[in-house]
């Protein structure tokens, strides 16, 4: 399947040497601290997670269409992987700054 989108992950895969899964987690541990960076959020709020779920589903978005226009249907339970990938870190990170929060406030 061609595309820019699948050409641009293929070439990180081939640059970087690491698995599609891989590259998921990478660009959604990116995506989450440049936000971080550059709306000047800590951790625990809930913006920088936003967007990372956004860039997700932008990204699994672009991937139907572009198997549609290569005549391949989507596959449903692919693009959620990818979607749990992209916001494992970033969930975990947001939930351990929530309850860091939370502890800080009771003493």
């Amino acid at each position: 399947m061609t595309g820019l989108l699948p050409d641009a992950k293929a070439w990180l895969i081939d640059l970087l040497g690491m698995s599609k899964d891989a590259l998921h987690v990478h660009i959604g541990l990116a995506v989450f601290f440049g936000a971080m960076l550059l709306f000047r959020r800590r951790i625990g709020d809930g913006l920088p997670w936003m967007i990372v779920l956004a860039v997700a589903l932008i990204g699994e978005a672009w991937d139907i269409r572009d198997r549609w226009a290569a005549g391949v249907s989507a596959y449903p339970a692919g693009h959620i992987h990818d979607v749990i990938n992209t916001l494992f870190w970033p969930t975990l990170i947001t939930i351990f700054g929530l309850m860091r929060g939370r502890l800080k406030r009771r003493r």
